[in-house]
């Protein structure tokens, strides 16, 4: 008897054909805006990249002191001044490389949580991933390279999955290398270390990946200490409690004072710190005490679910907790949602529509602002920045608590609980058993 044809989505062509059209329609959204300018192209990208191209291309990374990003990204800038493009096409170019390497995770993470060979969930999270609203945007229109870090994160979290620690530590050293926004998932990495899922000695592949990166701007003669503490200087460059970020800070009112402002700021990271370490215990000790003790397990564990829902509390809630936060600082939330949507659709299938809602109006002001002015006069800047951040807190809150129902369920176990689909455990969710990846696709 022949075998049973192919499903559609399993013939290899078709695959082809579907990621490669998915892909057209990524670029297609963003040629859309090729001619649009940001402010902040014209104030600040538009002036690093003549700068550079003023002064040897890369070699005016001896003193990078024009710029407040790290030097791989300006690697990236140097290496445009070279090639026959204006400034505004090679840098949203470069953005958009990342936007593709990004959707390429999130395909990977999702296919992680259904293996079938004919699951349309990949395909179609690796789609979204492409239009999202702040994700497009970001790249095609803003040409901001939140994508960048953001892909390396992604990234990180997929090798977590694939139970790889070093590969993951090496990605977050890459995103740290780009941004230090990176830190929003660190509290992420801390649960990893102390359940086991990442090792401590693979630590070292965050700094070894940072300063190798800076090698080749110390070689062309910049000073390695400024090199080393880019980002202690950026610390102080910004003393509002919010740069428009639909944060917790949108809620209170910035005091003329200057002393009280910083009273409110110090206080602000306090609070955000005591909340974070509060998280990392509980779900800490929901592994080592009571689940190890019912369970009998010699080691603590974290099912699929669990890791993706920890990174995703962790790029959301500290950036909301967190004083002098901008508008793009929940783009890691934006896409890690829409992931987590895929693996807990009855639970979470609103949350990436509240992160984005609230993500993308904070946008808006810096986009168009001649065409949108009433966004910033008193009414809209002070209620409806208040809706805004009160769409993104219910959220947070949403989140927060799905992550803790999900901290609360215990493994599955040899024993049983109900029939288990291909590829999962007893717990609904899929299981990687090996250190590598289950399969190549």
């Amino acid at each position: 008897m022949p075998d049973d044809p192919l499903p559609p989505l399993a013939r290899p062509a078709v695959r082809v054909a579907l990621t490669a059209a998915i892909v057209a329609a990524g670029l297609l959204v963003r040629a859309l805006m090729r001619h649009w300018e940001s402010l902040d192209f014209g104030v600040f990208l538009l002036r690093w990249y003549q700068t550079m191209e003023h002064n040897g291309g890369f070699h005016a990374l001896r003193d990078s002191s024009f710029a407040d990003y790290n030097v791989p990204y300006l690697y990236l800038m140097a290496a445009l001044t070279y090639l026959p493009v204006s400034p505004l096409a090679g840098i949203k170019a470069v953005s958009i490389a990342f936007d593709l390497l990004q959707s390429y995770f999130v395909f990977r993470i999702v296919a992680l949580r259904h293996p079938r060979r004919d699951a349309w969930q990949p395909f179609a999270a690796m789609l979204l991933a492409l239009v999202l609203p702040t994700v497009a945007v970001n790249s095609g229109w803003w040409a901001q390279a939140d994508g960048i870090y953001t892909s390396f994160i992604v990234g990180a979290v997929y090798f977590v999955l694939c139970r790889r620690p070093w590969l993951a530590c090496a990605m977050l050293g890459f995103a740290l290398a780009f941004k230090l926004q990176t830190v929003f998932v660190f509290p992420f990495l801390l649960v990893m270390l102390v359940t086991r899922r990442v090792l401590w000695r693979s630590l070292l592949a965050i700094p070894a990946v940072y300063v190798a990166l800076d090698v080749p701007a110390f070689l062309l003669g910049a000073d390695p200490v400024k090199l080393l503490t880019v980002y202690t200087r950026q610390a102080d460059s910004y003393q509002q409690l919010t740069l428009n970020a639909p944060s917790v800070y949108q809620f209170i009112r910035t005091p003329a004072d200057a002393h009280k402002a910083e009273l409110i700021r110090s206080a602000g990271v306090m609070v955000a710190g005591a909340v974070v370490i509060t998280l990392v215990a509980l779900a800490v000790l929901s592994r080592t005490g009571r689940l190890a003790l019912r369970s009998g397990a010699a080691r603590p564990t974290l099912t699929q679910n669990q890791v993706l829902l920890t990174a995703l509390s962790s790029a959301i809630t500290v950036p909301f907790l967190l004083p002098s936060m901008h508008d793009r600082y929940f783009y890691v939330a934006d896409v890690l949602s829409l992931v987590a949507a895929f693996y807990l659709p009855r639970r979470l299938w609103l949350a990436p529509i509240l992160v984005q809602t609230a993500s993308f109006a904070s946008y808006l002001p810096f986009l168009r602002p001649k065409t949108i002015e009433t966004m910033m006069d008193y009414q809209w800047s002070h209620h409806g920045w208040e809706l805004v951040s009160g769409t993104m807190g219910a959220a947070v809150v949403g989140i927060l608590v799905i992550t803790a129902l999900e901290y609360r369920r215990r493994p599955g176990d040899p024993t049983g609980r109900g029939p288990v689909r291909a590829g999962e455990g007893a717990s609904g969710e899929p299981q990687v058993l090996s250190s590598r990846p289950s399969s190549a696709r």
